[in-house]
């Protein structure tokens, strides 16, 4: 493998491997969960996840709601970084380290139903240290967009 090809020996490659057979993906986001216990809380379901480019579900259910009955901003923002950290950790060359730095969200309007979280990331030139922005887009079953999630990733070459 090239240094800066996506890690297709990591996260890539184990989703290649679980997604083709039935439950697969079900199976998969199920290990990211356990894996990441806070990310899993929500329960999430990765959809589709190819180099620097994710969909991840989130379903509307009574543990992700707010007393408005509309789904909670934390979940929502718990979407949008699972959903930004999968498609830059999708991308990254092989031994690259990353930590989110920072991150901001918009709620645009009120949460209801399924959500999607769609990211989409092409990393410039990795240093010692580089700075990647990511967004994810929060996207209701109407096809509008219910939050814009932005993250700031700290990206490490590999040695």
């Amino acid at each position: 493998m090239k240094k800066n090809e996506p890690n297709i020996t990591g996260v890539l490659a184990r989703w290649n491997q679980y997604s083709k057979f039935p439950g697969g993906k079900w199976l998969f986001s199920k290990m990211v969960g356990l894996m990441i216990p806070y990310t899993g809380s929500i329960k999430a379901k990765i959809e589709t996840l190819t180099p620097g480019e994710c969909t991840v579900v989130l379903l509307d259910r009574k543990s992700v709601r707010n007393h408005l009955n509309s789904v909670h901003a934390i979940a929502l923002t718990n979407l949008g970084e699972f959903t930004s950290g999968l498609a830059m950790t999708s991308a990254l060359p092989q031994g690259s380290r990353v930590i989110l730095k920072g991150l901001s969200i918009e709620y645009l309007k009120k949460a209801r139903g399924t959500i999607r979280g769609k990211s989409k990331v092409v990393l410039p030139a990795i240093g010692e240290k580089t700075e990647v922005p990511v967004t994810a887009e929060l996207i209701d079953s109407s096809g509008e967009k219910v939050a814009i999630f932005k993250s700031n990733w700290q990206v490490s070459a590999p040695k």
